[in-house]
């Protein structure tokens, strides 16, 4: 196991606390089960999600590296967040501040009005989940973890339009062997593998869930989850495994209203793939929030010997 990760920062993000409470719970215990520690960054606060950044994107990243401070004023260099979304964010201030002088400039004016210290760009680094069980566990060593195998298990990897774009915002990314891919990304699918599931060829890994339009224009966010849907039934999966609250609860969400408004009904399961890793540690179903999902997945996961 590397150090590097043992112990970070955790910035949960306002869906972990609300929507997301199965991924916030999960990531905590896979975090347990693994030996990692995460330290909640004190007095946090929303990163801006996407109804400030629309409205006004430097703003949004004040509030970004207000948390980027805290977690330097902590004495960490490394803070993880699990939301793409408050990843995307906190990863566009990192590179806001260090690329963009007029976002310098109004994060040093907001920091100093708010009294407290200016976030100096490149002291802290913001990783996902994803990065942080790969980076510090691998998948040797969760192999060697595995007490009840994702063995015949078919699992679609989604991973969601922001996790990845734009481009120039994630330089870890594309490095060659061993770095995650922006065009391809393979952390979950290499996670998943090794606790025994059989990862599916699905094209639309990176399609985007319409989780930002789903109250303004709730048809198109449905139409674009159900090709979610219908993409991984085709694919032969019988679960869609997410990294990411909202395209999480979009996807659920969205597969009722599918059937309702259009009568197409699907059957996939939807699942956390921190939950997957949990059961595949060998902890109960409800410990690793199992039941807080909406998509009723108990029947299948009792039918593979899980939970």
């Amino acid at each position: 196991m590397s150090d590097k990760h043992k112990q970070v920062a955790y910035y949960p993000g306002c869906a972990l606390e609300g929507t997301g409470h199965a991924y916030n719970r999960s990531t905590k215990e896979v975090g347990k089960a693994l030996g990692l520690d995460l330290v909640e960054l004190k007095n946090w606060n929303c990163c801006g999600a996407m109804e400030v950044k629309n409205i006004d994107p430097k703003l949004q990243t004040y509030l970004s590296a207000r948390n980027l401070s805290i977690a330097d004023a902590m004495g960490f260099d490394t803070v993880m967040a699990p939301c793409n979304g408050c990843y995307h964010n906190l990863k566009k201030a990192e590179y806001d501040l260090a690329k963009d002088p007029p976002s310098r400039e109004v994060t040093d004016r907001l920091s100093r009005k708010a009294g407290h210290a200016t976030y100096e760009a490149g002291k802290v680094t913001t990783i996902h989940a994803l990065d942080w069980i790969k980076e510090s566990v691998g998948e040797q060593g969760l192999k060697a973890r595995v007490k009840n195998s994702l063995k015949g298990l078919k699992v679609a990897n989604y991973y969601g339009c922001m996790y990845t774009r734009p481009r120039h915002i994630f330089p870890e990314k594309d490095k060659g062997p061993g770095s995650e891919s922006t065009s391809k990304p393979h952390f979950m699918d290499d996670l998943l593998a090794a606790a025994g599931a059989e990862n599916v060829e699905y094209p639309l890994k990176t399609a985007c869930c319409g989780g930002a339009h789903t109250l303004s224009d709730s048809d198109t966010s449905t139409k674009l989850v159900l090709n979610l849907l219908t993409t991984a039934e085709a694919c032969g999966a019988d679960v869609i495994a997410t990294e990411c609250p909202t395209c999480h609860t979009g996807l659920e969400m969205h597969q009722v209203r599918a059937e309702k408004v259009f009568g197409r009904k699907t059957s996939v399961k939807i699942l956390y793939f921190t939950q997957l890793l949990g059961m595949a540690l060998g902890l109960s179903a409800r410990r690793v929030g199992v039941q807080e999902n909406f998509s009723d997945s108990t029947g299948l996961l009792r039918a593979r010997g899980l939970g």
